[in-house]
């Protein structure tokens, strides 16, 4: 079945339906998830909180990392490896790290035989180009659409292969049977009717948790409702402190604040200017990236005429150490009008290249800004747009801790450490959507006839709680809590943090939650807005809590969390992560330390001084 159709059981008016797997969430993760799900022979269910194929996918616009050397024969999955390592600053899940890396390139080449069209080098290969944080130029592309193109071929697979589909359709609680999970409810957006699937498996592909501040790339959707269904279920989350806030995206004009500039744009030669036409990046290039980047601007210049000098421009070092940089300049007052800088490309690269290497970039500031990026340069700023942390799972399956719940792509956490080298997110997403799909299925095929059963009194206390809103006397409109959480979250948590700012920012989250528990819902289950709010605000306000707590707890400045009150990276800091879970009342935060995994000693050697991993062999 595909779309919302009120078929099922329909006893008692709610909705019954048994699979062996369910996916929360029809992105990159969710879909490569499901098809291997189906391919290893279960019956699956994608439900997704949109339409298929409306996914924070799209917004990956630059390309797919993987070491296929089709530019640099020089590359191979060891130096992949080391580059992801190096920019999470060595507190990734290394095994993660290491199945990301060699198994992307065979992800990548699956997608071409589903029928992506990946733009081509001369002799006809995939072409891959530049990106921060990457020794070579290895994001296998489409223009600057290549999320979009993923989502294309992954949600034509989903159908072909008869996937049934439940759109417009949120999971507001996990079912458990024991330790196990059972199942989950869930109710359509559209009617307000519940639904309940029995399942052995449910695996979340929810993505992040962008709209907990005000600025974001993240659409409507990224509530963090993946991260909150699995803390409520007994799961952890790992490293939520660490938020990536995109360099790029737009400024102007405010009803698209936020929107992401593709870093394709500085890919392809696009240089960071100030409000004085300062090319400022040459200022803030770290000590552990001078080796390997261009030093000067004349050698900046002569990197794009030379490509056997690879050395890169300061305008590709990884996400963390831009998106700092620029706020160091708008913040010492070298901003553009609207409180931007520059990205300009239109000095560097001729109007035809730019329309054809970035096509939607091109419209995207045409139709929005009346900006012709081939004449002119683009005012752009820092948006929070991806959460390294998510989902402790096991590396190898994407299992959490608890028995049957699966989390896979921003939802899940340890990949990227402390932060996330662009172009690793599709790749996340194709292996380790995988992977889950068929670990998934192998415990539920193992299981036979002894499925864990979902209790009515469970789906009694669902309903109960999805209802709650409608039941308040007097209360509040959840729209004014969720605009007061988002402007806390932006000015207390945000790029730069300090540890008084966190303990307002605490103070404020338990007033919000103290506010939400009378959340008052006007009208129908019927098409109401305000009441799904209600309901993702509550996921919003755990996630919120978890960042923030985890924030004030990591006392040092690590990838994508910069503390002004301790300015410096402490080696004590990074022998470990921070772990977050429900405490026992339900109603806030415990946080714990855990030592990092131990890498074996064949990976720890290509992160000696002198160590190289072995180049040219893939």
């Amino acid at each position: 079945m595909t779309g919302n159709a009120l078929d099922g059981d329909a006893a008692g008016g709610m909705e019954r339906h048994t699979y062996d797997v369910v996916v929360v969430g029809a992105g990159g993760a969710g879909l490569r998830a499901a098809i291997a799900a189906h391919d290893a022979g279960a019956k699956v269910a994608v439900v997704c909180k949109s339409l298929l194929g409306k996914a924070h996918t799209v917004m990956a616009e630059g390309g797919i990392a993987a070491a296929m050397g089709n530019r640099w024969p020089e590359d191979n999955w060891e130096v992949h490896f080391r580059d992801t390592m190096r920019g999470g600053k060595m507190l990734n899940n290394w095994r993660m790290a290491q199945l990301h890396a060699q198994e992307a390139p065979e992800r990548v080449m699956e997608l071409e035989d589903w029928g992506a069209l990946f733009d081509r080098t001369d002799d006809g290969l995939i072409s891959q180009r530049d990106f921060g944080g990457h020794k070579y130029a290895r994001l296998a592309h489409v223009g600057d659409r290549t999320g979009l193109e993923m989502i294309r071929t992954l949600q034509q697979r989903t159908v072909e292969l008869g996937i049934d589909v439940f759109m417009e359709c949120t999971v507001t609680d996990l079912f458990k049977d024991g330790d196990a999970i059972a199942g989950c409810f869930a109710y359509w957006r559209e009617s307000g009717r519940f639904i309940v699937f029995d399942a052995p498996t449910v695996i979340l592909a929810t993505g992040g948790i962008g709209k907990s501040f005000k600025v974001t790339s993240n659409s409507w959707e990224y509530t963090g409702d993946g991260h909150a269904l699995a803390m409520r279920a007994g799961a952890s989350l790992i490293n939520m402190e660490f938020i990536q806030f995109h360099p790029t995206g737009m400024v102007w004009p405010p009803s698209v604040k936020g929107l992401l500039v593709t870093e394709s744009v500085r890919g392809d030669g696009g240089i960071l200017k100030n409000s004085e036409g300062k090319r400022f990046m040459f200022d803030y290039i770290p000590d552990f990236f001078k080796a390997e980047t261009a030093d000067t601007v004349e050698e900046a210049d002569a990197w794009y005429e030379d490509k056997k000098n690879n050395r890169r421009p300061p305008e590709l070092l990884p996400r963390d150490e831009v998106a700092r940089a620029i706020n160091s300049e708008i913040k010492a007052g070298r901003g553009t009008p609207h409180g931007g800088i520059y990205l300009d490309i239109a000095s560097r690269r001729t109007p035809e290249f730019i329309k054809k290497r970035l096509p939607s970039m091109y419209h995207q500031f045409k139709e929005l800004a009346d900006v012709d990026i081939t004449s002119e340069p683009m005012e752009i700023g820092p948006t929070c747009h991806y959460v390294m942390g998510g989902v402790e799972v096991n590396a190898d399956t994407q299992e959490s801790s608890v028995t049957g719940l699966y989390a896979v792509g921003e939802c899940s956490g340890g990949m990227h450490g402390s932060n996330r080298l662009g172009g690793n997110s599709l790749g996340d997403l194709l292996v380790f959507g995988k992977r889950a799909g068929d670990a998934a299925t192998a415990y539920a095929n193992g299981l036979g006839a002894n499925r864990p059963k979902v209790s009515d009194a469970d789906v009694a206390a669902a309903q109960a709680s999805a209802l709650a809103p409608f039941e308040v006397e007097g209360g509040e409109n959840p729209y004014s809590i969720q605009t007061d959480l988002q402007q806390s979250m932006n000015d207390l948590v945000g790029i730069i943090r300090d540890g008084s700012e966190l303990e307002q920012s605490l103070v404020a989250i338990e007033g919000f939650k103290e506010r939400a528990k009378t959340m008052k819902v006007e009208g129908h289950r019927q098409y109401n807005p305000g009441w799904h709010l209600a309901i993702d605000l509550r996921n919003m306000l755990i996630v919120s809590e978890s960042i923030a707590k985890a924030a004030l707890a990591r006392q040092e400045s690590r990838g994508g969390h910069t503390r002004n009150d301790y300015p410096k990276t402490d080696p004590v800091w990074g022998t470990k992560n921070l772990v977050v879970t429900l405490n026992a009342a339900g109603t806030g935060v415990d946080l714990a330390e855990k030592p990092l995994p131990v890498m074996p000693e064949e990976l720890t050697k290509y992160f000696d001084a002198a160590a190289k991993p072995e180049e040219g062999k893939n």
